[in-house]
């Protein structure tokens, strides 16, 4: 019996330390793939063709010397290195920079936008979530069916079209309307300036301007939880725990319910962590297809001139989402999967 417990105690005391060894690597990757993503964020956009201080100042009478004079109050005439260090010394201190074309501070902008690009893709990802497990469990243990084929084949299908060519679509047939059927929802924006102050009609306003994009995010992304939760419970229907559960006369679908589906939700926390990080980031096509006031949006007027701090800023908080998205579904897979936690 001693001998057994001297066998036993060496491996539960290495076990915390495995644990924190195990969040400290995914933390440590995490921090890691932050800074890669801000040295991306400062580089990529330097590429891009175009001159932001002729592009603002563009049809404007101003000479060269005033385009000099503005291009030293950007910053833009420091040499490359040196304009790397003053980003990554700002960024160290939550300072984002200030935008070429609004004159404000990059993160006021950021935070003014990011509620309603939260509101539209956070309801949208839901959707798609309730709705592509919901169909794909269901097309997996009626597998070969014809609701497994047509589910699958129409998800496929709106997962393919471009997000743009389909957002114009439902905004012609719902929102300008087709021949005799009129628009029932508005063609653009989060509200409408004649509606009245109290809280509901606002509520409600809001709902029916969100309408239209959210349908049009979700007919494209809820193809991928489908496709995944199909393909995990079909994994799971031969195991032999399932065959115990019919033997104990449990219903089919109980058996569906209570065993298989639990299981093959694991393989779905890392899609639905990432897709919570990319809430943040939105959807550019659909913001701007809709007309919608979030970070889709205003990453496309800041590309068009371009507002190098603003698009640097936008794309370090949009990515540090999803690499901050990516190291929790890591580290609550391990708390979810037995055999996460014993490798």
């Amino acid at each position: 019996m001693s001998d057994l417990l001297a066998t036993v105690e060496p491996t539960t005391r290495r076990r915390p330390g495995r644990a924190l060894r195990y969040v400290a690597e995914k933390v440590g990757g995490g921090l890691v793939s932050l800074f890669l993503v801000a040295v991306l964020g400062f580089f990529l956009f330097r590429v891009m063709p175009g001159d932001p201080v002729r592009t603002m100042t563009r049809g404007a009478p101003v000479s060269e010397q005033q385009i000099q004079v503005l291009r030293e109050r950007f910053g833009l005439n420091d040499p490359l290195w040196q304009q790397f260090l003053d980003f990554v010394g700002n960024l160290l201190r939550g300072d984002l920079g200030v935008s070429y074309t609004y004159s404000r501070p990059v993160g006021e902008l950021i935070v003014a936008r990011i509620g309603p690009t939260v509101l539209l893709v956070g309801t949208a990802t839901a959707i798609a979530v309730v709705l592509g497990l919901w169909m794909g469990s269901r097309a997996a243990w009626q597998h070969g069916g014809a609701f497994d084929r047509t589910s699958t084949s129409v998800a496929l299908t709106l997962w393919s079209v471009p997000t743009f060519w389909l957002g114009l679509i439902v905004l012609m047939a719902f929102g300008v309307g087709v021949g005799p059927i009129p628009g029932l929802f508005p063609v653009g924006g989060i509200s409408s300036p004649d509606t009245p102050p109290e809280l509901l009609p606002q509520v409600l306003d809001v709902a029916h301007h969100l309408v239209l994009p959210a349908l049009t995010m979700v007919a494209v992304i809820y193809a991928e939880y489908l496709m995944v939760m199909r393909s995990s419970l079909l994994e799971e229907m031969g195991e032999d725990y399932l065959t115990t559960a019919r033997a104990k006369g449990l219903r089919e679908d109980l058996v569906r319910r209570r065993h298989a589906v639990p299981n093959a939700l694991l393989p779905t926390v890392t899609l639905i962590f990432l897709r919570l990080g990319l809430v943040v980031a939105g959807a550019i096509t659909v913001e701007t297809v809709f007309s919608w006031p979030g970070l889709g949006l205003l990453t496309f007027e800041a590309l068009r001139v371009p507002d190098l701090p603003l698009l640097q800023g936008i794309f370090v908080v949009l990515a540090g989402s999803v690499v901050v998205m990516n190291v929790l579904a890591d580290l609550l897979y391990r708390v979810l999967d037995p055999r996460v936690r014993e490798s």
